[in-house]
């Protein structure tokens, strides 16, 4: 992600007529999460400062305007258009006045407005060299969103095994085929209690992609999405990527599932199954991607075996999330 949305002169990260859009920035590889964190310690600590500054201007402002600015429950986009539109009227209220605290809050008077905060990377950074400090980010409770993107490989550095790796996948540093099972970032998110997660592939289903981040954009505390993208080092014609995430699904090799821990304190269930019970082979998933493939000449016994456990895999996973969708939650499991 930082390839191409740091490659000027073109980058992704663009802004809209009225001139507003996404800062990009990036530290270094291994330390995104801790980056990112400090990212939104900065603007809550500017936010905070901001309200401060409100309380003492109070006197020379319309009383409604300072109550709107405060109490607005920004949790849409139209919400945070009327908050912009009251920071423009507290600006024109505070230009008649010459003193350092209305010069600092009109300073610091967009913080007023809902900042967004979202930490890209892919599974290399996430599962493996930063998972430390993405950990730490999910347990702080800030509210930070986290996406993924698990090409399941180190994918900018040579195609190297990472803990996102599935089974029977050739890749270096497992020239016959990884033996493990690829981590499940998801299920260790969720087991906090207090922290948004979704599985996305956007070859299967656009609208529970769609879904999961308007869910952590609204979600007031750590998100997390792991999104599955497909990806050279996978060993086929990239044109075809969308029709082997949706297979990736049909398998059960990727489980598509979002869970909102906030709706177990208005009573509903907090887990989503997006996927149904896998009736497609994994080897009709498998065999068009060189990665597993690769066996087939080299150490045919190996592929078979590997085709064995991944299909008692998918079956496992089928039952571990299809149990999580029929827990029963109370509340306070939420750990607000």
């Amino acid at each position: 992600s930082s390839i191409y949305g740091g490659n000027l002169p073109t980058t992704p990260w663009t802004k809209d007529k009225a001139g507003r859009g996404p800062a990009w920035s990036n530290s270094l590889f291994e330390d995104n999460a801790e980056f990112g964190l400090g990212m939104r310690l900065s603007i809550d600590s500017h936010y905070h400062r901001a309200l401060e500054l409100l309380e003492q201007s109070a006197a020379n402002l319309d009383p409604q305007l300072v109550q709107d600015l405060k109490s607005r429950d920004q949790h849409d986009e139209k919400a945070i258009t009327a908050q912009r539109e009251q920071v423009e009227a507290l600006k024109t209220a505070l230009a008649q006045y010459d003193d350092p605290t209305s010069h600092e809050l009109v300073s610091l008077s967009d913080y007023l407005v809902k900042k967004s905060v979202w930490l890209v990377g892919g599974d290399g950074w996430a599962y493996d060299i930063g998972y430390g400090g993405v950990d730490h980010v999910l347990a702080s409770g800030k509210n930070v969103n986290i996406l993924v993107l698990d090409t399941q490989v180190y994918s900018n550095t040579g195609g190297q095994q990472s803990k996102a790796t599935p089974t029977g996948a050739v890749a270096k540093f497992a020239a016959g085929g990884k033996p493990g099972f690829a981590k499940d970032l998801g299920l260790m998110a969720m087991d906090y209690g207090n922290v948004y997660v979704a599985r996305i592939a956007m070859g299967k289903s656009e609208s529970q992609t769609l879904k999961a981040f308007i869910e952590a954009e609204r979600f007031d505390g750590p998100s997390l999405i792991i999104a599955y993208s497909h990806c050279i080092a996978h060993g086929y014609d990239m044109r075809y990527g969308m029709q082997q995430q949706a297979k990736a699904v049909e398998s059960g090799l990727w489980p598509l599932f979002r869970f909102d821990p906030t709706l177990i304190d208005e009573g509903k269930h907090p887990m989503h199954l997006d996927y149904k019970e896998p009736k497609l082979p994994v080897e009709e998933y498998m065999k068009v991607e060189k990665r597993f493939s690769a066996l087939h000449q080299s150490d045919p016994e190996h592929e078979k075996l590997f085709l064995q456990r991944a299909q008692e895999h998918a079956k496992d996973m089928w039952q571990e999330y299809k149990n999580r969708s029929e827990r029963v939650y109370i509340k306070g499991d939420s750990g607000e």
